[in-house]
């Protein structure tokens, strides 16, 4: 197994970190990441002391998401196909034990994403344990999957996943949060393994910038929520402008107060339906390819189909709450499609993962030893 362990301006520690694990035929990748003249001499003692660290270099500091990345860089052009890595912190907050946990799970499950889950008893820095509570809500609400400790540095996965973690984006601690968010749109199953929750003089060895950090972070995690959202802007757009255009038409009748209706085809068609479908149909089109594209990253064609199944039962549900709301119940229609998206939005993102874009693996997120519980 390759561990890896990106380093900026490490102590000691690192050194215990590497004596703790250094047993069989685990090869060690240590990243210094920027860390200037005055930490040269503990990395060139690793080279000297260890024959299984090899020792890359950045000549500046360029975050740890890079560090990582420049690792695996250096992993796939030696690694077997069943070779495994995992990735661990210099500052010896993640104990021998729980790392050994974390290389067993990923050893029983090797297909899976494996994370050294802290659940943060005892005395705990404040914005360590508010900020893993913010992140870990929000991560859940905006892609479905519930993961208790997202910014773990503890993690195991396969050498396979290396192409795809390359292409990543993210260079800083946005990075980690961006290797959860893949996993989860490619339903990649995610086990958190529990560990020890560990601060050494109140987390104060971190590098993590509270603000700057914080803020890549989250906005990772908006990107993503932004691929839904957008497209429901543009059905609800589209469906307002349409409707109002329609009604204007002078071909249009009003069948009653407030109510239109359009010839097509020698039939009288309503002019909220008649928006409603063209609507849904370019908004669906771009909800399909940001989908397929971006969120659950598929090329599979069949799942067009699923799609527009699902679109199609949307829609037809969509105007029957629509004709309940706007029609017998006299609501503006910028309001009841605004009420009808609200209750529809989680029936339709719960059979796109289920049944358009269906997870092939086990469940996602299932606890190191508890999965089928």
């Amino acid at each position: 197994m390759f561990i890896v362990i990106p380093a900026y301006r490490p102590d000691e520690k690192l050194f215990g970190v590497i004596d703790g694990l250094a047993s069989g035929d685990d090869r060690f990748i240590v990243v210094d990441d920027g860390s200037g003249a005055a930490y040269a001499g503990i990395f060139r003692r690793l080279e000297k002391e260890y024959s299984g660290v090899t020792v890359i270099r950045h000549c500046l500091n360029r975050g740890k998401g890079r560090a990582l990345k420049t690792a695996f860089e250096y992993i796939s052009g030696i690694c077997r196909e069943d070779d495994g890595i995992l990735t661990i912190d210099a500052d010896g907050q993640h104990l021998t034990r729980d790392a050994l946990t974390v290389m067993s799970a990923w050893k029983n499950d090797p297909d899976a994403f494996i994370i050294g889950s802290r659940h943060f008893s005892g005395h705990v820095p404040f914005r360590s344990r508010w900020g893993n509570a913010i992140t870990r809500s929000v991560f859940a609400v905006t892609s479905g999957v519930r993961v208790y400790d997202t910014q773990s540095g503890l993690r195991a996965f396969s050498v396979k996943r290396i192409k795809d973690f390359l292409e990543i984006k993210g260079e800083r601690y946005d990075y980690e949060i961006a290797e959860l968010l893949f996993a989860a749109k490619q339903h990649i199953k995610i086990i958190e393994a529990p560990i020890d929750t560990v601060y050494i003089a109140g987390n104060r060895s971190s590098h993590f910038r509270l603000f700057k950090d914080s803020w890549l972070i989250y906005k990772m995690i908006f990107v993503f929520m932004l691929s839904s959202f957008s497209c429901l802007l543009i059905d609800y757009s589209l469906l307002l402008i349409l409707a109002s255009v329609f009604k204007s038409l002078p071909q249009a009748v009003e069948t009653a107060p407030g109510m239109y209706a359009l010839p097509i085809f020698g039939l009288m068609a309503d002019t909220h339906l008649v928006a409603l479908i063209i609507a849904r149909a370019v908004s669906s089109f771009v909800n399909f390819l940001l989908n397929m594209r971006v969120v659950f990253k598929t090329s599979n064609r069949t799942a067009l189909i699923r799609f527009y199944t699902v679109i199609i039962g949307m829609l037809i549900a969509n105007y029957g709450l629509l004709a309940l709301v706007a029609d017998s119940k006299g609501m503006p229609l910028w309001i009841a499609q605004l009420v009808v998206q609200a209750v529809l939005y989680p029936f339709s993102f719960i059979l796109q993962r289920k049944f358009v874009f269906p997870d092939r693996g086990a469940k996602a997120a299932a606890p190191a030893g508890n999965e089928g519980k």
